[in-house]
């Protein structure tokens, strides 16, 4: 198990966190500090206690060694100062003597925030350098980005290996919310599993549907679904190489007991396109030069009835084209029930991706769900079962037999 920083005095104690605040921003301004808001929250009681916080993150994807200014993390300092109640101070580079010397000026409660990571090339190669350029500049080190946790990178692997190192209260919350949705959860417990393609998903239904009671498929991967039951496709988004995959999930599925849920009735429409003329049909009447974009009302009401009989619902990829009228109906609804049933205390929700995200922000319900993870690959891997390599790093060396 990993060891959460709050089990630790941090009162004088220079803390490297790696956070993840690669945030939306407009014209230089953050417009969606959620993920700037949920860091600050676990870091303030810290600093609080006298911990001298050195940050480091990463924002978008500059090509390496080209110091775009574009990239620069500094301009998250405004939202940053004003989420930890403090000023933080800015290092323009994170792996240099000067950084170092900045962050021993530091004063109990006090922060600093070093410059993009991933401007040094050594970051994505996890390169032993790098990193140890970057344990110089902390006493303990803290990962609190869950959302980077699958990626082998130098400020999530290899510098775990060269401090002290612990969890933070933000990856030790993810952590614990996920893995009692998935390997611990009350039962009955469904999962609503939606996007595009079946081949990006064949791990993560693979593990459902030998975790859970039931998983509800939606969105382009349903289509593979019912093109393997012998349903027509007209135009629609579908993978005919994947039958045999489907086959395979099926047979897991029925091995372990897992119910498999498909739309009964599609809406079909001839262009993708904002309130484009659709009709609703039965899912295996797709007509010819039209294409499945939302589930039917039919399949709706079925998967709300499932979930009113879930303790535990689990969701990833939306069920329909939901970006554009009227093709989100689906989506809406069902999100709109889930988040009910959290409300009134029936089950624990946990939602993530991003795409699931925006669609619960839609709906207007994210507030409502158990917990909402702001992960994208590191979610799927997760549900996938695999161990992270960010996670793994902060675990204790077994002992010897």
């Amino acid at each position: 198990m990993v060891t959460p920083i709050t089990s630790i005095d941090v009162k004088g104690k220079r803390l490297l966190v790696r956070a993840d605040l690669n945030v939306p921003v407009d014209k230089g301004r953050v417009t969606d500090a959620t993920r700037i808001d949920r860091f600050a929250r676990g870091m303030k009681p810290l600093l609080e206690q006298g911990a001298r916080l050195v940050i480091l993150t990463h924002y978008g994807r500059p090509r390496p060694n080209e110091l775009d200014p574009g990239f620069s993390v500094d301009k998250l300092r405004p939202a940053l100062s004003d989420a930890l109640g403090v000023p933080v101070r800015f290092s323009d580079t994170c792996a240099t003597n000067a950084a170092v010397i900045l962050s021993e000026s530091l004063h109990d409660g006090q922060a600093l925030l070093c410059e993009n990571l991933r401007y040094n090339p050594g970051e994505a190669a996890n390169d032993p350098a790098f990193a140890a350029a970057l344990a110089l500049l902390g006493d303990v080190y803290v990962n609190d980005a869950f959302s980077c946790a699958h990626r082998a990178h130098a400020s999530t692997e290899a510098i775990a290996r060269l401090l002290p190192a612990y969890a933070g209260p933000l990856l030790i919350e993810e952590m614990e919310a996920l893995t009692n949705a998935l390997e611990r959860p009350e039962k009955p417990a469904v999962a609503i599993v939606g996007g595009a393609k079946v081949s990006s998903k064949i791990a993560v239904l693979k593990n459902l549907v030998g975790k859970l009671d039931a998983v509800i498929v939606g969105g382009g991967m349903a289509n593979t679904f019912l093109f393997a039951r012998g349903c027509p496709m007209g135009k629609s988004l579908h993978e005919a190489d994947q039958v045999g995959t489907v086959r395979e999930i099926e047979a897991l599925a029925a091995k372990s007991g897992c119910e498999i849920l498909l739309p009964t009735d599609i809406v079909c429409a001839t262009a993708f396109a904002e309130d484009a003329p659709a009709v609703t049909v039965p899912a295996d009447q797709c007509p010819d030069g039209t294409m499945i974009l939302d589930a039917g009302p039919e399949s709706i009401a079925a998967f709300n009835a499932r979930l009113n009989h879930a303790h535990t619902i689990l969701w990833n990829g939306p069920l329909g084209a939901f970006e554009i009228k009227p093709f989100d109906q689906a989506t809406m609804q069902v999100a709109r029930r889930a988040a009910s049933l959290s409300h009134e205390g029936r089950a624990v929700t946990v939602a993530g991706g991003g795409d699931t995200v925006a669609a619960l922000n839609a709906a207007g319900v994210t507030g409502d769900f158990t917990y909402v993870s702001t992960a994208g690959g590191a979610f799927l891997e997760w549900l996938e079962g695999k161990t992270l390599p960010g996670i793994a790093a902060l675990m204790p060396p077994k002992q010897a037999a």
